[in-house]
């Protein structure tokens, strides 16, 4: 069973869906782009929540790769994540739609994150985890307080 895999993939995959509305949008409906970025954020936001808050203490309990490995460099681009979201968060807050470099910086950053999630940390968590475990571990995921993570584009 690939729990975690599946769970996270398609929230990666919302949450680009959300994204390309958002770049859609952007150019001809101005409240409708600020709805579909405020949900992609908060949306992002959550499953960064998610990762270093759960996932991530998984896998480094088991591997004991606390302060180094890839959960490491994985945070470290949550930073930078988070850096693009709210460079991109203060345009629109301005009523400005021009932030097209840290769209692409978003973006590429993104690509190659989620990529190694899906190819590395997911499958090892469900590989590690049983079935139960990983039930457990998703209902976890969807109990996380919606303060940690619902704060966007007001």
């Amino acid at each position: 069973m690939q729990a975690i895999t599946k769970f996270m993939g398609q929230d990666h995959d919302r949450l680009d869906d959300l994204f390309r509305e958002f770049q859609t949008l952007k150019g001809s409906d101005f409240a409708k782009a600020k709805h579909a970025f405020s949900e992609f954020k908060r949306g992002l936001q959550r499953h960064i929540v998610w990762e270093e808050e759960i996932l991530f203490p998984l896998f480094e309990h088991q591997t004991d790769l606390q302060d180094h490995g890839p959960t490491a460099v994985m945070r470290m681009e949550h930073r930078r994540i988070k850096a693009f979201l709210e460079q991109i968060h203060d345009r629109l807050v301005k009523g400005e739609t021009d932030a097209i470099e840290f769209e692409q910086q978003l973006v590429d950053t993104l690509t190659v994150h989620n990529k190694k999630e899906e190819a590395i940390l997911y499958p090892w968590i469900d590989q590690s985890l049983s079935d139960q475990e990983a039930d457990t571990t998703i209902a976890r995921m969807r109990q996380v307080p919606e303060e940690r993570y619902q704060h966007c584009c007001h």
